[in-house]
């Protein structure tokens, strides 16, 4: 196991009715602006009990973050903050929202372009707004982490940034929450927080006991419940295990100390930039064949992941570990994702494209042993058509 510093500042309030701790965590001379999306909250009584926990504060709203949140949505955001000398910000929504929020918490302090917080992943941020957050989807884990990823699509582009100043300082997880969200939106969260463990654990080993079994028990939990949530999505035991499950999976505690891959989700974004494909999706499409592409250098951590997680005790080696890839495709088709590029009406051309946007970026060369170069990307987008 690699050395690690271990730290995660963000208050975590689960369950049901836990909406009401915004009154707690947030002062009541704050200025606060409530940045959310289209409006589902409203609909389905989380707006209320949002804005009765901030009843005594100021409360600025901005609406309309979308999925892959948008550079140019969410400068409007920012000059709020700036001329309303705004105290906190509350995201109220799911992981698009959040990352919008984390953008905005840190581009108003910034005196320079902010999109450079962007360019330079998050280096250059030195101080950031309080945040908190109210989720109502779980998939992305930002909730409780100093990730986000923020889209521009007047320059076709889909970058990550971190921060340790942009931890939440607290996050709402109320279950009941996510109860009217449509089936396609849980599925994505499913397979968005599969794809989280795998990018952490599907490498090589560490010698790393708790953070695989950690990670393995995710897994499980996530093949066990996803399908059980998405036929019954008022059953609040389901879905208070995929809401925990979701955050887990990206909260750092199954990555310490040990090595990350991520490439499965620097090529989904170009994807994501180039065709407007669910982020979830994307990941889908490329996984399978990125593991297929990697079982060399993956081959010990893809065995006990076939063993561990499927059950997969039969067979030679390639068999198993071939078992163990199906599985994981067969997963994402049982909950509703495609997993092939036609099944977007995208053709193998995008291979190259995607290949060269990523090196053009300084990516050339990705995944935790570096070597997925260029030839490696495209080979891998063709064999997902």
């Amino acid at each position: 196991m690699d050395n690690f510093t271990f730290h995660n500042p963000t208050r975590l309030h689960f369950g049901r009715g836990q909406i009401e701790q915004i009154s707690s965590e947030i002062p009541t001379d704050a200025k606060v602006l409530l940045l959310a999306g289209g409006g589902s909250v409203k609909s389905n009584g989380v707006y209320d009990q949002v804005k009765a926990a901030l009843s005594e504060r100021t409360v600025i709203e901005h609406w309309g973050v979308e999925a892959n949140p948008d550079f140019d949505t969410l400068m409007p955001a920012v000059r709020i903050c700036r001329e309303k000398k705004i105290d906190w910000v509350l995201a109220v929504g799911g992981g698009s929202v959040l990352d919008g929020a984390k953008f905005v918490c840190a581009a108003a302090p910034y005196a320079g372009d902010p999109w450079s917080l962007v360019e330079d992943f998050g280096s250059s941020i030195t101080s950031a707004l309080p945040l908190g957050t109210v989720l109502t989807l779980p998939a992305t884990g930002s909730e409780a982490n100093s990730a986000s990823v923020i889209s521009r699509r007047a320059m076709s582009l889909k970058l990550p940034f971190m921060s340790p100043h942009v931890f939440p300082q607290f996050s709402i997880l109320d279950p009941e929450t996510t109860f009217s969200l449509p089936p396609r939106q849980v599925a994505n969260g499913i397979g968005d927080a599969f794809c989280h463990v795998v990018e952490q654990y599907l490498t090589f080993p560490t010698h790393a006991a708790v953070q695989d079994e950690f990670a393995e028990s995710i897994f499980r939990v996530l093949i066990k419940v996803g399908p059980k949530t998405l036929a019954d999505p008022t059953d609040y035991d389901a879905r208070a295990n995929l809401v925990w499950a979701a955050t887990c999976a990206l909260q750092g505690l199954v990555g310490c100390g040990v090595p990350h891959d991520w490439s499965s989700h620097m090529i989904g974004h170009e994807l994501t930039a180039l065709h407007g494909i669910d982020h979830a999706r994307t990941l889908a499409i490329v996984l399978p064949n990125l593991l297929e592409a990697q079982r060399a250098t993956k081959r010990e951590k893809l065995l006990q992941y076939a063993e561990r997680v499927w059950g997969i005790n039969a067979g030679c080696e390639d068999e198993r570990i071939s078992q163990g890839i199906e599985k994981t495709r067969e997963f994402y088709e049982t909950i509703g994702i495609p997993t092939r590029l036609k099944d977007y009406e995208v053709t193998a051309d995008v291979a190259p494209i995607v290949a060269a946007r990523l090196a053009g970026r300084g990516m050339g060369a990705i995944g935790e042993h570096a070597d997925l170069t260029p030839d490696r990307i495209e080979a891998i987008l063709r064999a997902a058509a």
